[in-house]
This record gives C-alpha cells, structure tokens and sequence, in this order.
C-alpha cells in the first residue's frame, strides 16, 4: 500500500468508444439512469464498449448520504415511474442482452423501500427474455424479512448487497441507518430463503482499513456462505467525500484475491478498478449457471 500522495501510475482509465456513445443515446432516450454514471464508475467506458451497464432503478436520488458514494442524496418522496420496468426490459431487449445488472438507490420514503418495484423490474425482463440472467444489487431494506422475501422470489441468479467496509469502519463511511451486522443479516436472510441463489458482496479499499480487518470481513461473509465478492479502490468522487487514505498496490489485490479462494468463494475479482458490478464476474456467473443447468431462471424454484 501507498500513501495518498497522488495517484500511481496503474490508475488510467481507457477512453470511451464508439459504442459507449450509442448505449449513452439508447438510455438517454428512454430516461433511464445508470449507476455507472451516477457514481463516476471507472469501469464505464470499457463495460459500456462491451454492451453492459447496471442499471440504476426509482430514480436518482437517495435518501442515504453514505459518505464513499457519488450518488447525490435527498429526501425525493416522489413516486415511482410505473412504466421504468417495462422501459428497462425494452432497453435489454434491443440490446439482445443475455446477462443486466439492475440497483437502485435507497428509497426509505417508499412503504416497502422499492422492494416491489425491484421485483417488478425483474418480471417485465423475463417477459421479454426467459433465458437471461439477471442480477440485482439491492439495499439493505433495513432488515425487514418481507421486503427480502419479495426480491427472492421474484427470482434472480444473483442476488447483491454490498457489505462496503471492515467493521471498524461502518459509522464513519456509511449512512447510520446501515451498518454491517444488518448487511450481513441480508445476506445470510437471502442465502436462507434460496440456496440456489448465488449471493454476492464488496469491500471497498482504500478507507483505513487494515489488512487483517478485511480478511475478517471475508470470513464472515463466508461464514453465511456468500459465494462472490469483489475488491476495488475507493476513489474520492468530490472535495466533499472522504479522502482516500491508500491507494492499494496490484500486489495487495492479488494477494487478498488468493485469500478469497482459499477460503471458498467460488470467485472473487479484485483491482483497483473493480466495482460490485465489474464485469468479469459476468462470465464467471455465465459459465456456473450452465455448469448447474440453470440458465433458464424460471428453474430456480
């Protein structure tokens, strides 16, 4: 690890594509959002170049203020946009996408924190396309075992919920209404409800952690039997986020990577670049889902 004396040379971001600039039209178009976007991912212009994106449902606006993240917060009490799910499997469709990523903001405002919209959002792209797999990012719903249940069965592949930081550092990077026995409690409700349903979680480097620390934050989410996690730099979005107090060596990565597996994730993507919803754990899914004969969703029951 580094001290945060500017960024080191394996921080450059590729440049954007031709067909990045038509997938930005297409969302443009149909008023979507993307997390790409809104939280300055520096994945973009190489995940948008390969026709993937993650999408970014009930708005723009979340009533957390997590002090890591981009997206900008509020109280936005506005209603849904009944026709988003259906606009999103329209934008999967023409995209002839076989694998999308759908998050969302925090909208505590909402009775069931959006929970029914995710699975809405779910539901319209299966009508669309059977056979393609989705994964969802979801919040934590503050624990509520009802609201969980309604993303479980409307049946993704994956289902993601980020834990961020060790636990030392929860109430200094995350929103008070979230801390980490809560994510874990998610993850483990989740795992509970469907074992057929690969779980997924990422730790964000870069914030003072120790080493050790984050180990521990992988056994514990091996021990509720999380089966994928991802690793990447935090990257300060604004003056006004928290600076970063490492930038974390290649080495560094590859050897908590090594880490991961020897202590049974089925895979683990770790870089400075890598984001919750990197793009190479897409083909890892791919190839476990027909491993297992599941890439028809409806088989998972």
């Amino acid at each position: 690890m580094i001290s945060n004396s500017g960024k080191p040379q394996w921080l450059k971001i590729r440049p954007p594509s031709q067909k990045y600039e038509e997938i930005k039209k297409t969302i443009r178009k149909n008023n979507l959002n993307t997390v790409c976007e809104e939280s300055h991912c520096p994945n973009m212009a190489e995940c948008w170049s390969g026709g993937t994106a993650t999408f970014m449902v009930m708005g723009d606006t979340c009533t957390r203020a997590c002090k890591f993240c981009a997206v900008k917060t509020g109280f936005p009490a506005m209603p849904l946009d009944p026709e988003e799910p259906v606009k999103l499997a329209d934008v999967a469709n023409e995209w002839k996408l076989d694998y999308i990523v759908i998050t969302s903001v925090d909208r505590d405002d909402l009775k069931d924190q959006g929970a029914g919209h995710f699975a809405n959002c779910i539901a319209e792209i299966k009508k669309v396309n059977k056979d393609i797999i989705i994964e969802v990012l979801i919040p934590d719903f503050r624990g509520n075992v009802d609201l969980i249940k309604t993303i479980v069965e409307a049946r993704p592949n994956v289902i993601a919920h980020n834990i961020e930081t060790v636990e030392r550092l929860q109430k200094k990077i995350r929103d008070p209404r979230a801390n980490y026995r809560q994510s874990l409690f998610v993850l483990e409700t989740v795992k509970e409800m469907n074992p057929k349903i690969f779980t997924k979680s990422s730790i964000i480097l870069g914030l003072g952690e120790k080493e050790e620390e984050v180990v521990q934050t992988m056994k514990d989410l091996r021990e509720i039997n999380v089966d994928i996690l991802t690793l990447g730099q935090y990257l300060r979005p604004s003056s006004l986020h928290l600076s970063v107090e490492e930038y974390v060596h290649p080495d560094t990565f590859d050897k908590l990577k090594k880490k991961a597996e020897t202590l049974g994730f089925l895979y683990c993507a770790a870089g400075p670049f890598v984001r919750s919803s990197y793009r190479a754990g897409e083909f890892f899914v791919k190839s476990m889902l027909r491993k297992n004969d599941l890439v028809q969703i409806n088989t998972i029951k």
